[in-house]
């Protein structure tokens, strides 16, 4: 009996211990090819979005194949058309403001510091030259000689490139069994739901990328021409960046606002007053006529939740998770939505609920006075 028993505390304890090292390897591996699941994870979203013109084309008796190609093709042509108009433009502006970054460095502080004459101790820390600033800058030419040196991590880079386009190109052309190793995730009652969560996700990163594309390219166009006429230094340079900060959230504006004010101070200080008031014009104008109108009622995601995942996507992979936090978010809140939301019994006095936790004052008060006349 006792040796029974022995037997099966062995066994038990050997069990335990496989599993717990099953697992910690398991860990381990995730964690070593975390990078690699963000790519999937962009690939699979970047599937997600060119699929709808795919799909538009095979509605239309066109082949798969033949439309993905078509489609890729023309991805390619707009992009190799705005490099070979645009690229050059914006390279050398970027060079330039890059080569003179220190002058720009030293006029800025001095403007900061005429602003602060009655402060003579602060008016010192802030106050660099040219000189100075060298000091502490890199060399242009090193660094731009070290990042363009081929080395192991450029080669590691292209190839990583590569697979990653790779990826995103067989998931467009044959998605059929991705959709059904997806399926399989879920068992068979829960697929109804799976179905709608993936198509309402779909639907929102469209929409998505759809606004931000054409918001992004009015906004770029719009600031190129303004800051040209004003002859801040870059123009083209802001009208680049302004295109791609459209899809970093909520924080886009001042990603592509504080540079180029901050170099018009080194013009002079009408021109950044004049730089300020036109990004703050944009800025509501986008935000209350434009950007609404193209996002429609596709991307209903509280900016708490967006700007909490930017905060934890970008600290955790950097600039890719910032790209990724409002797909993410749009992602996440179909799921939630399809599989807890729904499944809640309705709540008719919410409203109700939630306006005693927003207006708990005025709550107590009317309390307070009813008391008051019950004495």
């Amino acid at each position: 009996m006792q040796t029974n028993e022995g037997g099966n505390l062995y066994r038990a304890l050997a069990k335990a211990i496989f599993l717990a090292a099953g697992v910690f390897i398991l860990l381990w591996f995730l964690f070593q090819i975390l990078n690699s699941l963000l790519l999937l994870i962009f690939a699979m979203v970047l599937a997600l979005i060119i699929n709808y013109p795919v799909s538009w084309l095979e509605k239309r008796k066109v082949k798969r194949l033949w439309g993905s190609l078509i489609v890729f093709g023309i991805i390619l042509i707009v992009i190799g058309a705005l490099t070979w108009f645009i690229g050059p433009k914006v390279s050398k502006q970027l060079s330039i403001l890059i080569n003179n970054l220190p002058e720009y460095a030293s006029q800025l502080s001095a403007t900061v510091g005429s602003w602060l004459q009655d402060y003579p101790a602060l008016q010192k820390e802030v106050q660099l030259n040219a000189a100075s600033v060298n000091e502490w800058m890199p060399s242009i030419s090193q660094t731009l000689l070290r990042v363009g040196n081929f080395s192991l991590a450029l080669v590691e880079g292209i190839l990583i490139f590569i697979f990653f386009i790779c990826m995103v190109v067989y998931a467009v052309s044959n998605p059929r069994p991705l959709v059904e190793l997806y399926f399989s995730i879920f068992p068979l009652e829960q697929r109804n739901k799976a179905t709608r969560a993936l198509a309402q996700s779909s639907v929102m990163l469209i929409g998505w990328i759809r606004s931000n594309l054409i918001g992004g390219a009015i906004e770029a166009v719009v600031i190129t021409a303004f800051l040209s006429y004003m002859n801040v230094p870059g123009a083209w340079v802001w009208g680049a960046l302004a295109f791609f900060a459209e899809l970093i959230p909520r924080i886009g504006f001042y990603i592509m606002s504080i540079p180029p004010i901050l170099v018009a101070l080194t013009v002079d200080g009408t021109t950044a007053i004049w730089v300020t008031i036109f990004f703050l014009a944009l800025s509501e104008v986008m935000g209350d006529f434009v950007m609404p109108k193209l996002r429609s009622s596709t991307m209903k995601i509280h900016p708490v939740s967006t700007l909490f995942l930017l905060l934890a996507m970008g600290a955790a992979f950097g600039f890719t998770g910032a790209l990724l936090a409002t797909p993410i978010a749009a992602i996440i809140k179909a799921f939630y939505e399809e599989f807890y939301v729904k499944t809640m019994k309705k709540d008719a006095e919410i409203e109700k609920r939630i306006d005693t936790v927003l207006y708990v004052q005025d709550e107590n008060k009317i309390s307070k006075k009813n008391r008051n006349k019950e004495l």
